[in-house]
């Protein structure tokens, strides 16, 4: 046993060691705990968009926010030539422009969905009561070829608010009116990856610490960014009023 082990170097054993130790990092930060749902038909949507053929609901509502429009702060303009910077050119969103929709809405009348504890992953750590989505604001990855963008889930859909085995499991998505679309992307998603307004996309589930700071990370009171650097502000500020106090108190 000693013989065996005196052939491994010092930088061997170290790396076995932080793999044992760190085995669910790991997983989050290389996708084994969220995998990547590949060849999805994608749809653009938009927040204020009126219903039509393909698009029975309007959406000035979603599934977890009746005011949604008003939120936001206005429509979202989806023609390339009222927007300007991932963003319509008429107001400032109130809300992160980047935002998405997946058939499932944990949230039931009274409280959650019975199946919602056991099929959403991080339910338990994000359980905020009966009357809170554990969905709503979670960040997803999307990508089409080389190009990444990462966006904040927001609403229930395309078509369908109850297809857990496919959000969460294996499943492909159900036969629908948009070519089997399983993903609805805003008009700033859209744009960052080059997408058609139907088109096909990989996507996954991201915990924040692995998403990236880009366009996506700088407008929107629900925007995780937002409120971390908020509460990092608040703590900076109240360290340094308990190091005044110190230093007058001396």
């Amino acid at each position: 046993m000693m013989k065996a082990i005196s052939v491994l170097s010092i930088g061997a054993l170290a790396a076995i060691i932080a793999g044992c130790l760190n085995t669910e990092h790991s997983a989050s930060a290389t996708g084994e705990r969220y995998p990547w749902k590949k060849n999805i038909v994608t749809t653009v949507f938009w927040i204020g968009e009126r219903p039509s053929g393909n698009n029975p609901v309007p959406n000035r509502r979603s599934s977890w926010d009746k005011n949604w429009t008003r939120n936001y702060g206005g429509f979202d303009d989806p023609n390339p030539a009222h927007r300007s910077n991932y963003m319509p050119v008429k107001f400032t969103p109130r809300q992160n422009p980047f935002y998405c929709a997946l058939p499932y809405n944990d949230k039931s009348t009274n409280g959650h969905r019975p199946e919602a504890p056991r099929v959403v992953p991080w339910f338990k750590e994000a359980y905020q009561g009966p009357g809170v989505s554990t969905c709503k604001d979670r960040w997803v990855a999307i990508r089409k070829r080389n190009r990444t963008v990462y966006a904040q889930w927001e609403d229930a859909g395309p078509f369908r608010t109850d297809h857990w085995q496919y959000v969460f499991g294996n499943e492909r998505p159900k036969p629908n009116l948009n070519k089997g679309a399983g993903l609805d992307v805003s008009p700033a998603v859209r744009d960052y990856l080059g997408l058609n307004e139907t088109d096909v996309t990989d996507w996954r589930f991201v915990e924040f610490s692995e998403v990236s700071r880009g366009p996506w990370s700088t407008l929107g009171e629900n925007n995780t960014f937002l409120i971390s650097d908020r509460k990092t502000g608040r703590e900076l500020a109240e360290a340094s009023k308990r190091a005044e106090g110190r230093a007058i108190a001396r």
